[in-house]
């Protein structure tokens, strides 16, 4: 399987940023679908948001306009830019790659005053 690994996640205030990557151990130029997850105490994994190959990108309704979604193919890294951040956002969040990517430890992000 491929190795998925992420990092970047913190503790940050409400209303800031933190940029979240995921570094992958395959070439991901020739990968369909990337993807983001994060996971809430108490809530089902949910799908924050998603990449196709071709940079086609989409998001949950929460995030949408707060939360970006992009990739690098010449550096296998994929990223998650988070603005605007409210403690609803508090989760460990993962990347994935469907059908290809085992799930990693994930990285925590904390937004509370």
């Amino acid at each position: 399987q491929v190795q998925l690994e992420e990092s970047g996640g913190g503790l940050v205030q409400p209303g800031g940023s933190l940029r979240l990557s995921c570094a992958a151990s395959t070439d991901i130029s020739s990968i369909y679908l990337m993807v983001w997850y994060r996971q809430a105490p108490g809530k089902q994994r949910e799908l924050v948001a998603s990449i196709t190959g071709g940079g086609f990108t989409n998001y949950a309704g929460s995030v949408k306009g707060r939360f970006t979604i992009s990739k690098d193919n010449s550096k296998n890294m994929m990223y998650l830019q988070m603005n605007s951040l409210k403690p609803e956002d508090t989760a460990v969040y993962y990347c994935n790659i469907p059908h290809l990517a085992s799930w990693g430890q994930g990285t925590q992000v904390t937004v509370s005053s």
